[in-house]
This record gives structure tokens, sequence and C-alpha cells, in this order.
């Protein structure tokens, strides 16, 4: 089957005789064993729970992976992977990533014995001039959060298991409806499923895909040990977004593109962000490895205040941390999502103050142009209020 078709056509519901077409939701802390002395398939939601054995299953066949696991956010995953790393080794980041994982890995992971690099993942030379022999995990967004930065996977796959590393790569932004990390070497793919997995600013979910069996044994392990496995509710509302995965998708692309030309002509925007919109190099990777470029738009103003007083004008993009919902949204992520950096890190990598993101959704496009060209235009016209005010006032100075 089609990508599309594998979203809706579906074992929803393994062994149950009446076959409902939705998964029922299993809402239960544990389950009655026929014996005292062996357990049935299940016994304790923590450790498996029918609602969530669907969508894990859905999910690795999305990834084209072996297992998949369901947890309760997409920090949780990433701290689960985390956990493949002991103390004394070492963990290579690019440098392009959510802030919640600059967070996890430096004031978390650090502290706790466990090193931790960056490089710049669309350099090649620069992290094979920085990953080590004690690097145990290669870890990279692509499309970069938040400057859509792209990195070359099947490469620096290569790189990574030169040195016996994993590479875990972030697919939140891209979904496996655009992209399939494992299909170019990498042996982990994480995804934040609160954002275009789910699509509808519902549920809070992390999901981890792997093919190795060793991998899914841990990884199973950890979810199980330390408890963050995702409830049977938010299991039945991912599993319910995920259907509409594609015509979603689609649809905010297509709007993406129309607001990136929006923003290319506009002449108070200073540079724009799109996957695959950089350099020739950046392009042909971007292409050999996805199959989009999404709904995620970056630009530059050149001004702080600008930027601020653009997102806190619109109407239609609502301010948010996050991104992926069928809602469009806006944001600053230098005093948002990215807070969280370390400034040293923050000031080598020249992060843009004034960048602002937009997460673009379903809406009509005429009006999510409309929106952002009345914000633009609002602050023109303050602009130009003040700019007479001071004339005026050097007038009435003059005449004095």
């Amino acid at each position: 089957m089609n990508f599309d078709t594998k979203l809706v056509r579906f074992d929803q519901c393994p062994d149950d005789p009446y076959r409902p077409v939705a998964t029922p939701i299993y809402q239960t802390a544990t389950f009655e064993q026929e014996f005292a002395t062996e357990f049935g398939d299940y016994d304790y939601s923590r450790s498996g729970n029918p609602t969530r054995t669907v969508l894990e299953k859905q999910l690795a066949l999305l990834e084209n992976a072996g297992r998949a696991f369901c947890f309760s956010s997409g920090m949780a995953a990433m701290a689960a992977i985390s956990r493949l790393v002991k103390p004394g080794e070492e963990i290579l980041a690019g440098t392009d990533l959510y802030g919640g994982a600059y967070r996890l890995f430096s004031r978390i992971l650090q502290p706790r014995g466990i090193g931790v690099r960056y490089a710049a993942g669309t350099s090649l030379d620069e992290l094979r001039e920085t990953i080590t022999p004690q690097t145990r995990l290669l870890h990279i967004e692509t499309p970069g959060n938040p400057l859509l930065s792209i990195t070359d996977i099947a490469a620096v796959a290569e790189l990574a298991h030169s040195y016996g590393a994993l590479l875990s790569v972030d697919n939140s932004m891209m979904s496996p409806y655009l992209q399939a990390p494992l299909d170019h070497g990498a042996d982990i793919v994480v995804h934040s499923a609160t954002k275009f997995l789910c699509g509808h600013s519902d549920v809070t979910a992390g999901v981890v895909a792997v093919n190795s069996t060793k991998l899914a044994q841990d990884l199973y392990l950890i979810q199980n040990g330390e408890g963050a496995a995702l409830g049977p509710f938010d299991c039945f509302l991912l599993l319910r977004g995920l259907k509409t995965l594609g015509l979603r998708m689609q649809r905010q692309q297509e709007n993406a593109l129309r607001i990136l030309d929006f923003l290319q002509r506009h002449p108070q925007v200073k540079r724009v962000f799109y996957p695959g919109w950089g350099s020739a190099q950046e392009q042909s990777i971007h292409e050999k490895q996805a199959r989009g470029g999404g709904a995620l738009v970056a630009f530059e103003t050149g001004d702080v205040e600008l930027s601020r007083h653009v997102a806190e004008q619109t109407k239609i993009f609502a301010i948010t941390v996050s991104f992926g919902s069928v809602n469009s949204s806006i944001s600053l992520p230098y005093f948002m999502s990215h807070s969280s950096i370390p400034p040293e890190l923050r000031e080598k990598s020249c992060f843009p103050h004034d960048l602002v993101r937009l997460s673009v959704g379903i809406e009509d496009e005429k009006d999510l142009i409309a929106d952002l060209e009345q914000a633009f235009n609002s602050h023109h016209a303050i602009t130009e209020v003040r700019s007479c005010t001071e004339e005026e006032k050097l007038a009435m100075n003059q005449r004095e």
C-alpha cells in the first residue's frame, strides 16, 4: 500500500470479535490474569496497553521501522534515547536543535557524567573534527530547528558508524510523510508527536522508532522501567490525528509555499529560511532525502522590535511555542522555544534575535497572507505617526 492508504487502512483492533473501525480506548490500569503463575498478553498499562500497541505498530509501519515506542512527550522520548549513553561516554549533537534538547544535554546529562559536544550538522568536516572514540550517540535535526538547516543523513550515518556510534534523527518537522531517516542509515528516529503526527494541539507525546532488535529491547526496558509511556486516551487521540497526516501536510505545505513567496517579496523582510532553499548543496541534499519542504517558514526583519510587533499584531497566527498544528502559529524562538540554549552556545551559533518562525496551518492562504500583511503595515503606520510627530515638534521649536 502507498503511504496515504497506510494511514487509514490498518488493523484497528486485533482479535476483537466486534471488528470496530476505530481503536477502542483501553482506559484501564491493570488487566485480570487467567493464571496466578504466568502473565497474559497484558498485565499493567505501563508495561503494555492494547491502544498503545496499535499506535506503536502503526508508527513503526509509517517509519519503515521494526519497532516504535510512544512516550508521554517528545522530551521523554529524547530522555529515553539518552539512556543509551553511559557516564564516561559522549553525545555529539548538531547546533540547530530544539532548545529543550540543549537543556537536556547540557544541564541534565553533562552534570551526571555524560560528555556533550556540539558541531554544525551542515558541516561534515566540523562533525568529523568533533567526534571522538567516546562518542556513543550522534544526534541531529534535519531540517534544523529553528534555522531549517539541512544535514546529510546518509553521510552523517556513515561517519557515526565508523566510530561505533548510533545516529538519531529528530524527524518532528518532516514527519514520515516527507522523510524516512531510517531508510538513509539512521539508527533511531525520534519525534515530538505533539507536532505534525498529532496535528491538533491536543496531545503531548513522543515517539522513538528503530530497526535494531537490540535497540528495541533496550528501549522497551527504558520505557517500562521508567514509566514514561503514553496513556491510552492520548494514544487514541494520536491514532485519530495520524489518519489525516497526509491531507494536513499537503495543505500546510502548499500554504507555506504561498507565504514564502509573499515574504521573499516583502521589503521589510531581510532573509527567509525554508528547507532546501539555502545553498545549491543544501537543496540537493534535501531533495535526496525528503519529499518536500514542510510547513515551517522562518524569516528575519533585521529589527527585534519589528519582529515582536509582527508576532503580536497577527490575528490568525497565534503566539505559541510549538508547531505542527492545523492552526497557524507564530513565535520568536530566541525568546521562547530556544531560550534555554546555554548563552555561550547561542552566541557561538549567531542565533538571530529577530528570527520569526511561522508554523503554517490549513487556513485559507489568502487570509494568512493578509494577516501577515496587516501586521507589517500596522508597524509602518506607527513609524510614520512617530516620524510626523517628531517633525512637528521640530517645527514648533524652530518657530519658538
